[in-house]
This record gives C-alpha cells, structure tokens and sequence, in this order.
C-alpha cells in the first residue's frame, strides 16, 4: 500500500468512489487539438499526496458537452481549483 495520506489531502480521499465537478485554475487547456475550459466530471478512483484521478472521465465542452476521456486522468492537487460532489449526467451551460 502506498504512504499515507497527510492531513491536508483528507478532504480529497472523502470523495474516493464518489463522482466530482472539478475545475483545474487555468483558463483554458489543449487535449488532441481541442481547447477546453477545464471542467472535468469523474469518478474519484486513487488519491495519493500529489494528485487526484478520476475514471470515467468527461470533459466538459461546449461543442462536445458529454466527451468521455478513453483513459483515467490525474490532476495535480496543487493546480485544483474548486471540486465538488456532482451527478455526471447533469448538463452545464457553457457560454
């Protein structure tokens, strides 16, 4: 098993096995040619002290609102900035 979670990770390993909203603090990000806002809806699958990982993933995209990632994808703690409970199938207006 790996190192323990230090106490101010703990509020990310409480939402292990749930779904999230997470937005990371950039603008805006590039994944295969596509710019995004960085809005990302998954199931919280690890938690370690550096990162977060969500599988299944969706990106939120105006054009393509429901894009599941084909991969996990780990978020470095440091660049998250809001992440809250949320039901993935719910639809967001982006503008």
């Amino acid at each position: 098993m790996g190192e323990p979670i230090v106490p101010e990770n703990e509020l990310f390993l409480e939402m292990k096995g749930k779904n999230i909203l997470l937005v990371t603090e950039r603008n805006q990000l590039s994944i295969l040619g596509q710019t995004f806002r960085p809005i990302f809806c998954g199931k919280v699958v690890e938690v370690t002290n550096g990162f977060i990982t969500l599988d299944p993933v969706t990106i939120k995209m105006h054009n393509a609102p429901f894009f599941k990632f084909p991969t996990p994808l780990s978020f470095p703690m440091e660049h998250i900035a809001v992440f809250t409970p949320f039901d993935c199938k719910r639809q967001l207006v982006l503008v």
